[in-house]
């Protein structure tokens, strides 16, 4: 089917030429004609098959027409006028437009990811681009008060993320009251980002005459059952019954050990020689030293994760998306991202998606490699399988019905020469304990007790020293140790000793032959628990050597129950 014949508005059939575009995706030949008559709609199609557009079409289409019906009835222009008036334009207006609309309802576009924002912002500005319909975007990370100076401008659409725009409603900037349109696309992804509250709030809250749709290359059970306990009924259109990923990608997975996926990486990108490549990854603290190790063998690359700004991240993808004029034939782009770019990113021209580790969730795996193949062109996908990925893989392959492809590299097409790559520790990303020190320990979690230190490679003691036969043990470190240069002595001062000697009593033969305190404390056989029990010992040994006075408290409960005892003995 051609747009041309949906008999939609010219402003968008102009728009649609300009881009390119002449006949209908299957999801936009299923979706739109409902959607353009007012019917909910919950769209289920693969990734790359136009599902924004999908949706944002028949909105604009809708509400131009009733912008119109609503312009005409201000003009006091009626079917009884001498003016000239296409009868079977006007039976379309009566037929697609919103009821009673009015200047200040709005379509409300509802996405989990500040990335997904731009992108359906960015496509609302290449189909309403011959009309005068403004669109704002709302999302964290970014001023407020520019958001709040668009809403109070006037917008028709208003394409968020849940989270700041209930604190713009909060702050009566919005009301949710003239929505006369919502739109949940990714719902699933919301429902897994912990939106499903919001998402409920919201809906709680817009009147239940509005139009209701959801999209998603991924839904299940929940979401549509979210729709219909708030009063919707849509119209069901599933296009990948059959198949979840998209046709156009091959995808094969490389079982590898962890210290033979940086071999692998550079052996890959050097055999299919890509020209966009996007490497997804699991930990966010990962992508920084993958982007370094990339530039450090000459190829280069950019970083998109949640550690950078959302300034950064727009440039990232900006920039990724770009073609660069000096490029050359052998030149490559390479993005190195978390799982915030699998959703939404429509970026034309990436033949190549590799997954560093198996993604946890196998809805996560369909949009990863989705962001290859897309607008009918192929695309190809390999994935990285350790000793840690194959609960995953084992997810992943029955969510698809089918095992993935296992492919290998012949021992001649391995690199073996390359600038290494320092191993990432996932415990690092969770702010764990992974061996470190405290002050460069992850900010995940707080230690405020002292610790000791347990000797490793890198803090043992040297050799011919007292600490050289410790074996495993734990070394009190120096800032827990106490000084007893400025030790006093019990009663007068020995008039032979004016500086501490090795023994603390200067008579050796007083001593019973038993090491000091101190000379124990350097010993190899010192351990930190046995401090106050051998500093009664040494107490007790010496009158004239006074190291810690024994405060002996009073256990006044003890003896109030013990007299209390006694009274009822006595009786």
């Amino acid at each position: 089917m051609n747009f041309s014949e949906l008999n939609l508005s010219n402003p968008i059939l102009k728009s649609i030429e300009k881009l390119g575009y002449q006949s209908c995706t299957p999801i936009q030949e299923q979706a739109i004609p409902p959607l353009i008559e007012g019917k909910d709609v919950a769209g289920l199609a693969q990734t790359g098959t136009g599902k924004t557009a999908a949706f944002l079409i028949p909105l604009i289409d809708r509400v131009l027409r009733s912008l119109t019906i609503s312009q005409s009835l201000a003009a006091g222009i009626n079917t009884d006028s001498s003016q000239p008036i296409d009868v079977a334009e006007e039976q379309l207006n009566k037929l697609r437009a919103f009821p009673d609309w009015k200047s200040f309802h709005k379509v409300l576009i509802l996405v989990p990811t500040r990335e997904l924002v731009e992108q359906v912002y960015e496509n609302f500005n290449q189909l309403a681009g011959e009309t005068s319909l403004k669109a704002c975007t709302i999302y964290g990370g970014t001023s407020y008060d520019k958001q709040k100076e668009a809403l109070r401008n006037g917008t028709t659409f208003i394409i968020a993320t849940p989270g700041r725009l209930l604190d713009l409603y909060k702050e009566n900037l919005i009301d949710f009251k003239h929505v006369r349109a919502v739109v949940f696309d990714e719902a699933d992804r919301m429902f897994d980002m912990g939106f499903k509250d919001d998402m409920k709030y919201i809906l709680q809250r817009i009147p239940q005459d509005r139009q209701f749709l959801v999209f998603s290359a991924t839904l299940n059970f929940e979401v549509l059952n979210t729709a219909y306990e708030f009063g919707s009924s849509p119209v069901e259109i599933n296009m990948s019954k059959d198949q979840t990923k998209s046709e156009n990608v091959e995808d094969s997975i490389f079982h590898l050990g962890q210290e033979e996926k940086s071999s692998y990486l550079l052996s890959l990108l050097k055999i299919h020689k890509p020209k966009q490549v996007i490497i997804f990854s699991n930990y966010k603290n990962q992508i920084e030293p993958l982007v370094q190790f990339l530039r450090k063998n000459n190829i280069p690359a950019l970083g998109l994760s949640s550690l950078i700004t959302q300034n950064q991240r727009n440039r990232v993808i900006q920039q990724f998306k770009e073609e660069n004029p000096n490029a050359d034939e052998n030149s490559i782009q390479v993005l190195v991202a978390t799982d915030v770019a699998a959703r939404g990113l429509d970026i034309q021209g990436v033949d190549l998606v590799i997954n560093y580790e198996m993604p946890q969730d196998p809805e996560s795996y369909v949009h990863r490699i989705g962001r290859t193949g897309r607008a009918g062109a192929k695309g190809k996908a390999l994935s990285f399988v350790g000793d840690k990925d194959v609960d995953s893989l084992v997810r992943i392959e029955e969510f698809l019905k089918h095992k993935l492809n296992v492919s290998w590299l012949d021992e001649e097409n391995i690199i073996k020469d390359f600038a290494p790559y320092k191993q990432f520790s996932q415990y690092e990303d969770a702010g764990h304990f992974s061996g470190k020190p405290r002050e460069h320990r992850g900010k995940g979690v707080h230690h405020d007790k002292p610790f000791r230190t347990r000797t490793t490679a890198s803090n043992a003691a040297p050799k011919n020293s007292s600490a050289d036969n410790n074996k495993g043990g734990y070394v009190k470190p120096e800032r827990y140790k106490k000084d007893y240069s400025k030790t006093e002595f019990h009663g007068k001062a020995d008039p032979n000793h004016t500086k501490r000697s090795s023994t603390p009593h200067g008579n050796k033969s007083n001593y019973q032959g038993k090491k000091p305190y101190r000379d124990r404390e350097s010993s190899e056989n010192f351990q930190h628990k046995n401090y106050k029990k051998s500093n009664r010992q040494h107490q007790h040994q010496s009158s004239t050597y006074y190291r810690k006075p024994v405060v002996h408290k009073v256990n006044w409960w003890g003896k109030v129950k013990k007299f209390v005892q006694s009274l009822f003995k006595n009786r």
